[in-house]
């Protein structure tokens, strides 16, 4: 069937004002900006959405896609609405604001969207670099929200070292914001609704302050034990030493490719690859692919086995 091939995408590039330019300058991307913040590697998005670059459908769009071959190419998990995943590479060359994002019944009933649970890859990170991940060891929610009142939101946050290798998982509901220096990649349900509490007093391109939501924040934040955060990212059964996640939204795997390697894409769910590292080859149904350093490729549900063989870091992800 000339639609179960691997998808090469485009990337749409965004240039927040604390971007940098790792991902012009390290990872050979293009754009228009001097500097970029994110580049979203699988977006099915109305303002964001990715390209087919290679084969007989190159040129359509993610959606024309679907829309012309059907939710089956998404995978049987697939419940309907939006496209379930969003996937991007971040560089912080400053620290991102303090944030929140609200579960899905919050983002429901006020938003009329979905929430957002994310896990972000440290795929680089300069020495010393940091993110807030969550609340102080044994701090009630009552006592964040007290604090946040009394402008004492730095007594609350728990600051987190990073070094590249490592992963982290923010279920919705946690405060975090990733520090400057780092290079991630982020796996996340397919919202960019934001709840920021705090943003150093930094003005946008108009020169007024950016807008906070912190009664929203002060609604969803909740204070998660590890325990509790590692409940909910494994929800989703059996882990192997190569599973960064696996909640109830996304599977993320890291595979270290240097002999021949077989990858199963079968009718539950897609996969999406993203090369962090190296080049090698997707072979599916007899053809061969290339792989190189920021590739993503969309392996659509019931592609079957391929095979990934080269020198080269892989992230794969699917639905949970």
């Amino acid at each position: 069937m000339k639609y179960l091939y691997p998808l090469k995408l485009s990337y749409i590039t965004k240039s927040p004002l604390w971007g940098g330019r790792r991902l012009l300058d390290g990872w050979g991307m293009r754009a228009e900006a001097d500097t970029v913040g994110e580049a979203w590697m699988l977006s099915v998005r109305a303002k964001e959405m990715s390209v087919i670059q290679n084969g007989e459908l190159a040129g359509k769009t993610m959606r024309q896609y679907i829309d012309e071959f059907g939710p089956s190419v998404i995978g049987t998990a697939y419940a309907g609405g939006d496209f379930p995943l969003l996937i991007k590479l971040i560089d912080a060359c400053d620290k991102l604001s303090v944030q929140v994002h609200p579960n899905d019944d919050y983002a429901a009933r006020v938003e009329n969207d979905r929430g957002k649970t994310e896990m972000w890859y440290i795929v680089e990170a300069d020495e010393g670099a940091e993110i807030i991940y969550g609340l102080k060891d044994g701090m009630s929610a009552e006592e964040f929200r007290s604090a946040v009142r009394e402008g004492k939101l730095a007594d609350t946050m728990h600051h987190c070292p990073v070094h590249a290798g490592e992963t982290y998982f923010i279920p919705s509901g946690m405060l975090h914001a990733i520090g400057a220096g780092i290079l991630i990649a982020e796996i996340q349900q397919n919202c960019d609704l934001t709840y920021r509490v705090y943003d150093y007093e930094r003005r946008g391109a108009d020169g007024s302050l950016r807008e906070l939501h912190v009664d929203k924040a002060l609604d969803v934040t909740v204070p998660f034990t590890e325990d509790e955060v590692n409940a909910i990212r494994y929800e989703g059964g059996a882990v192997s030493e190569q599973t960064l996640s696996h909640c109830r939204y996304f599977k993320t795997d890291k595979l270290t490719v240097s002999a021949p390697t077989a990858l199963t894409v079968d009718e539950r769910s897609f996969a999406f690859l993203l090369c962090l590292d190296g080049n090698g080859t997707i072979t599916a149904n007899g053809d061969n692919f290339n792989v190189a350093r920021a590739d993503g490729y969309y392996l659509p549900a019931g592609l079957g086995e391929v095979v990934l063989a080269g020198d080269m870091t892989v992230l794969v992800a699917r639905m949970g």
